[in-house]
């Protein structure tokens, strides 16, 4: 159970960094992580900004999964949350960048798993 609480939270803390590159550090960090131009980063600065709002949403399901005390409550929350993520990685490693597929859907399969077999 610990390991895949500890997977979770991992997960979590890897979208509260990418909240954090897409919205309150894209000029500087965030423009460099994603390997963007000051003029390519100025044109896609809102729509990065909306997708930071969106694995805002994510990181709260995740927190709610790890911090409710309900387990089954915890678990949907969990289980929404990973598979969102999971998809949505998949989804960016088609159409943005295949490294997605590594920093996104692998550690949330393997958290998926984890909790699943907890």
């Amino acid at each position: 159970m610990l390991l895949a609480q500890i997977a979770v939270a991992i997960v979590l803390l890897i979208h509260v960094y990418i909240v954090l590159l897409e919205t309150v550090f894209f000029d500087t960090r965030g423009r460099r992580v994603f390997g963007l131009s000051a003029e390519k980063a100025a044109v896609v600065k809102p729509a990065m900004s909306n997708q930071g709002c969106y694995n805002g949403f994510l990181v709260a399901a995740l927190a709610v999964g790890l911090l409710h005390g309900d387990p089954a409550v915890a678990g949907a929350f969990v289980n929404y949350g990973l598979l969102c993520v999971a998809v949505a990685g998949i989804w960016g490693g088609l159409t943005v960048s295949k490294r997605i597929l590594f920093v996104q859907t692998v550690p949330a399969i393997a958290a998926l798993l984890l909790y699943q077999f907890k």
